[in-house]
């Protein structure tokens, strides 16, 4: 099926294997990892990332505690590469039974 703008409506490909997407690759993301305030979280929250995405410069991290202390938010900015490798890294963190939220 093809919509107004010419272009295929079927869920096609962008002809690398991977879904059309929103984004253009490579691109700067950021992403917010919410978890308890304990056992050093940020340290966890960068090396689920830096596995996916190679380092982290200490700039690309903001660290947020909540207003009592019980939570933190870490938001980490990478470059993405890949349509896969932002899943690939949405997976390892939603697989850690350490953190609550990704956003």
């Amino acid at each position: 099926m093809t919509g107004s703008n010419g272009k295929s409506n079927n869920g096609g490909g962008n002809g690398t294997g991977e879904a059309d997407s929103a984004f253009e690759f490579p691109c700067r993301f950021p992403i917010k990892v919410m978890g308890r305030d304990e056992n050093d979280f940020c340290a966890h929250v960068l090396d689920l990332i830096s596995a996916e995405v190679g380092e982290v410069a200490p700039d690309d991290v903001s660290v947020r505690p909540s207003s009592k202390g019980q939570f933190m938010s870490v938001t980490v900015t990478f470059e993405a590469t890949s349509r896969s490798q932002l899943d690939a890294v949405y997976r390892s963190l939603t697989a850690s039974a350490r953190v609550l939220f990704v956003l």
